[in-house]
């Protein structure tokens, strides 16, 4: 792919995956940030939701693990308490500004039962050249797969469907200046064990890349303006004591990423799922600490391997909060823990 901004693009993804840093997934949307402050008793009104992202973004010390914030459109609008948008309160910090860009999953037409599309393509050109004018650097669309072995899940149409999905997104991103991230989440729901989970997340991602690649986004090595977002290889959540290791769970989602993604992609920036902070992170360390073991990968990642959490970062923020404003220095530590374990993770040093 040829663009105006390739030198920008390059740029902003090696910024994004410097060592040691990883990106704040505070994307939720309207709906979704509504059943987490249900968990804490907090009303889900944009003044209550401002100003949770506002603590966030505020936290001393934020910018020294956070290389950059997906944010949602409300989010992206917003300003803080001072007026002072937080766009600028994040470019303060250095951290760089991302918008969740696709609107949502829909049901697959042709799909098995539950298999869904994302939404978002209509109009992605204008909104990613509004996006960049108003500070944003990156993007990410998120594509969701299921895995049911009874059934087939994921199906060859629902893989193909929102491989060029995110392919198409990928492009037009660039085409922007916007870096983005490519986000295929294979849901834990299920009873399949860990090497269920590797092999279709293998799959999945060949399947992504050679759609990336019809559609012009990758570029030649270390000329890459692309991140990838997926899934760590989990045993599913119900698969009770088939559940597997944290070096199991390192050692197959790194051995599938080294089968089927390119060396020119500058950084695997992994979504927590449904794992606890705690897993997500020892997850992360453990991938790290790796490797240097040459009997568990072939050749060492070629990637920085790194952290884009949502809940993984702030479930422990969220109880310390409670929506109290006596209480924001209190989360704001909170934060800080979480966000530097894994800053530590991410150099396998925790």
């Amino acid at each position: 792919m040829s663009s105006p901004h390739a030198t920008e693009l390059v740029a902003t993804a090696r910024a994004l995956c410097a060592p040691g840093k990883g990106v704040l997934a505070a994307d939720e949307s309207t709906g979704t940030i509504g059943k987490r402050f249900a968990t804490i008793a907090v009303e889900n009104v944009e003044p209550n939701r401002r100003a949770y992202r506002e603590l966030l973004f505020t936290t001393p010390g934020f910018e020294t693990f956070c290389s950059g914030v997906i944010t949602f459109e409300e989010t992206f609008a917003q300003s803080a308490a001072d007026g002072t948008t937080f766009v600028d309160v994040l470019a303060s910090k250095g951290v760089l500004v991302g918008v969740k860009v696709d609107t949502g999953v829909v049901p697959l037409h042709g799909g098995l039962d539950g298999e869904t599309a994302t939404q978002g393509l209509d109009g992605l050109d204008a909104r990613c050249a509004g996006y960049y004018a108003r500070g944003a650097r990156f993007a990410k669309w998120r594509a969701v797969l299921s895995i049911d072995r009874a059934s087939g899940k994921p199906s060859d149409l629902c893989v193909r469907a929102n491989a060029d999905a995110l392919a198409r997104y990928a492009s037009i991103c660039q085409k922007n200046g916007l870096v983005p991230i490519v986000e295929p989440e294979i849901l834990t729901d299920g009873a399949h064990d860990v090497e269920t989970s590797a092999a279709v997340t293998e799959r999945v991602l060949a399947a992504v890349f050679k759609s990336l690649s019809d559609h012009g986004v990758m570029l030649e090595a270390r000329r890459t303006g692309t991140i990838l977002k997926p899934n760590m290889a989990t045993a599913g959540a119900d698969a009770g004591d088939g559940g597997a290791s944290t070096e199991d769970v390192a050692r197959l989602t790194v051995r599938a990423l080294q089968r089927v993604v390119p060396p020119a992609v500058p950084g695997i920036l992994f979504l927590s799922g449904g794992q606890s902070e705690e897993e997500a992170t020892a997850h992360l360390n453990a991938m790290n600490k790796a490797r240097s073991i040459s009997h568990w990968f072939p050749y060492d990642p070629p990637w920085a391997l790194s952290f884009s959490y949502g809940r993984a970062l702030q479930s422990s923020v969220l109880k310390a909060w409670r929506g109290d404003a006596a209480n924001v220095a209190a989360a704001q530590e909170a934060l800080l823990a979480r966000g530097t374990a894994n800053s530590k993770a991410a150099l396998g040093e925790l």
